[in-house]
């Protein structure tokens, strides 16, 4: 009698939960295992689309004492909860608004979801951003740092961010950084966390006279290149890139089939701009040097260059540059510079070729390149030692 009486209530507890509107409605459903036990899900029904959404949470079927009753009775209240907040969730965006439970999210939680199922080659750059902004909250809001949710990032916060870029970064990098950032911010508003972002209407502006990288001439890569250095790959893989303008995470990625050996001429997809330019694909002619530096092709298509991981490489690159006698902070990105730069300022090619070659979807983003080149034979004209004369 007892055993039917706990029965019935298990019903009703689960007639309870499961209500909702007729047009968008979250119902809490059970679905019998074999071990004899009832797995929980939510029905999900909106605007004609059905989808199931399975808690984890399990109740046993016929309960043999008080603690198993219990814990029925405790894991349908939590099921309950969890399908009133999906209804919560489901009825407010019908109305395009956000649910009391996403406005209360938490945006370090948020970002670091992120971050862990975040698949693309800019990791290095996203969790970046991640640490600049955690850096920026301790420094500026120590008393937000963990706990703040979304719906407390204003715009006066995100102003005082992009400052704190500016401040600590170089040449593109807080630009690069803030964008990162503006791409998880885009993803809450994706998600249904919130409705507008804070980051409309601000900009991060980087000195673009800039491109605080250093450039090397063709001298100095003549000098880099007659430098003996015991990582060959390196070697060739940066030497490749001053003389094709490629960037780290794209010369990893060449292949043996990227080349065209008859055309003389080498064929790729950028990794940073793919699935979001008309320009990602890019074709370079191949001159000797870029032939001698590939090498000939193997029977078996693989890598051409085969090399160490980012880190590894600076630190080859590094020393290498150190043992040339040259007297600058080189980064693998500076070779991409070096080759704009040179091929429009000792060259003297047209800006258009310059984008082609670079794969830039607009002229904008080489014209920094022209600016660099200004800057430098500025700064050759200065280095001309003044004349001492009366001109009276």
């Amino acid at each position: 009698m007892k055993e039917r009486k706990n029965k019935s209530k298990y019903k009703f507890l689960v007639m309870i939960a499961r209500r909702g509107t007729k047009k968008n409605n979250v119902t809490l459903r059970e679905k019998p295992l074999a071990n004899g036990n009832i797995s929980l899900f939510l029905d999900i029904y909106r605007d004609g689309i059905r989808v199931k959404e399975y808690l984890k949470l399990y109740v046993v079927s016929k309960p043999k004492n008080k603690d198993e009753r219990a814990a029925n009775k405790e894991t349908l209240q939590l099921a309950e909860e969890i399908r009133t907040a999906r209804q919560s969730e489901l009825n407010h965006s019908a109305f395009g608004l956000i649910s009391p439970v996403k406005q209360r999210a938490y945006l370090y939680d948020y970002f670091q979801n992120y971050i862990d199922v975040y698949t693309k080659k800019d990791i290095r750059m996203i969790v970046g951003a991640f640490e600049r902004f955690k850096a920026f909250m301790a420094k500026d809001y120590p008393h937000r740092k963990q706990k703040m949710r979304f719906d407390e990032l204003t715009p006066e916060i995100i102003k005082s961010y992009v400052e704190y870029l500016q401040d600590h970064s170089t040449g593109e990098g807080a630009a690069s950084y803030y964008q990162r950032f503006k791409k998880i911010i885009n993803s809450a508003i994706d998600n249904g966390i919130i409705l507008k972002s804070p980051c409309t209407g601000i900009r991060c502006i980087v000195d673009e006279n800039g491109l605080k990288k250093d450039v090397l001439s063709l001298e100095e890569i003549q000098q880099l290149a007659q430098t003996p250095y015991q990582n060959t790959e390196v070697r060739r893989a940066f030497l490749f890139c001053l003389y094709a303008g490629l960037r780290y995470c794209d010369v990893i990625d060449l292949k043996y089939s990227n080349v065209d050996y008859s055309g003389k001429r080498i064929k790729f997809e950028q990794t940073k701009t793919k699935g979001h330019s008309k320009n990602s694909v890019v074709i370079i002619p191949l001159s000797q040097t870029l032939l001698q530096l590939i090498g000939e092709k193997p029977q078996k298509d693989g890598q051409i260059f085969c090399l160490p991981s980012h880190t590894g490489c600076l630190k080859a690159l590094r020393t290498w540059v150190k043992r040339a006698g040259i007297d600058k902070h080189i980064t693998w990105h500076c070779a991409r510079h070096s080759f704009a730069v040179n091929l429009l300022g000792e060259c003297q090619t047209d800006i258009k070729t310059v984008a082609s070659l670079l794969g830039h979807s607009r002229l904008k983003h080489t014209e920094k390149y022209t600016r660099a080149v200004d800057s430098l034979k500025e700064k050759a004209i200065n280095a001309l030692p003044e004349i001492k004369m009366d001109l009276v």
